[in-house]
C-alpha cells in the first residue's frame, strides 16, 4: 500500500483545513488508519486514528475539540478535518495504515507510512 497525504498549506489562526490520505496500489479499506504529526524540533505525536469501518475513532486530547477523523472506503481515502487551527498545530502531518483493522495510537502497529503534508498556521 502506498499512501499519500495532501491538503496541507498555509492558513491563518482560526481557520480550517481538511487533510486527505489516499491509498494506491491496493485498497486500505480493511486497515486501521492513523494520523501523526511532527512539529519542528519536536517528536512525532499521535493525532487521530480510525478503524476499518469508521465506527471507532481515537483523537488526541490536545486536539479532540478541533480535529475529526473520518473515512470513505469507496474512495479509498481517510480524512482529517481540522478546525479552529492554532499556530501550535503547525507541523508535518503523516498518515499511516496498520496491518490490522483496528484503530491504533501506537506507531509500532502501523506498517505503511505516507509522505507528509505540511500545515502552517500563522498567528
Amino acid at each position: 500500500v502506498q499512501l499519500q497525504a495532501s491538503g496541507g498549506g498555509l492558513v491563518q489562526a482560526g481557520g480550517s483545513l481538511r487533510l486527505s490520505c489516499a491509498a494506491s496500489r491496493r485498497t486500505f479499506s480493511n486497515n486501521g488508519v492513523s494520523w501523526f504529526r511532527q512539529a519542528p524540533g519536536k517528536e512525532r505525536e499521535f493525532v487521530a486514528a480510525i478503524d476499518w469501518r469508521g465506527g471507532n475513532t481515537y483523537t488526541a486530547e490536545s486536539v479532540k475539540d478541533q480535529f475529526t477523523i473520518s473515512r470513505n472506503n469507496a474512495k479509498n481515502t481517510v480524512y482529517l478535518q481540522m478546525n479552529s487551527l492554532k499556530p501550535e498545530d503547525t507541523a508535518v502531518y503523516y498518515c499511516a495504515a496498520a496491518l490490522g483493522s483496528q484503530a491504533t495510537t501506537n506507531p509500532q502497529n502501523l506498517r505503511y507510512w505516507g509522505k507528509g503534508t505540511l500545515v502552517t498556521v500563522s498567528s
